[in-house]
């Protein structure tokens, strides 16, 4: 058995940098298959080799591609693991900024201030439309107006807020 564990060890050195190029490929990473490469020489030199190897080379290549195998999974386990343990940490808090809180403040007084400056019916029937979610037929009906009318009320309601939160913004 030891003329066998010392042909292949032979036989590892002399195909050393074709098993590190083809474990590169495997793993992505050179100085990984360097590692690989070095622990294939071990389980070579100390592991239970067969008393009889008819291929030296895919033997040799078979177990180096075995340590790659292990040895990624290892990695893509602990990957996970970390990334689960991580996960809390990179969650961003969905609550707004004081920054964004305080324009959002803003932009609701101004919009507030803009529906005050409409007239009853265009204020009543832009929020009932926007808000409520009625039609311009049942505004109509509890206005007293006709569905022509609740669409103007409507565009110069949403005129008049466009135009006020602009002209907010810009101060």
């Amino acid at each position: 058995m030891s003329g066998n564990r010392d042909q292949l060890l032979s036989f590892f050195l002399a195909q050393r940098d074709a098993l590190t190029r083809f474990l590169a490929r495997r793993v992505g990473n050179p100085d990984i298959a360097e590692d690989l490469a070095q622990e294939t020489w071990l389980r070579l030199a100390t592991g239970t080799v067969p008393q009889e190897v008819s291929n030296p080379r895919a033997f040799i290549f078979r177990v180096a591609a075995n340590i790659a195998t292990d040895t990624l999974r290892r990695r893509g386990r602990a990957s996970a693991l970390l990334a689960s343990e991580d996960a809390g940490s990179v969650v961003p808090d969905p609550a707004p900024s004081a920054e964004t809180r305080l324009i959002d403040r803003d932009r609701l007084r101004a919009l507030e201030q803009a529906l005050d400056a409409l007239s009853e019916n265009a204020r009543t029937a832009l929020l009932l439309n926007r808000i409520g979610g009625e039609t311009h037929a049942e505004i109509a009906r509890r206005l007293g107006v006709s569905e022509s009318m609740v669409a103007k009320y409507i565009a110069q309601g949403m005129r008049r807020c466009r135009d006020w939160l602009h002209d907010e913004t810009q101060k």
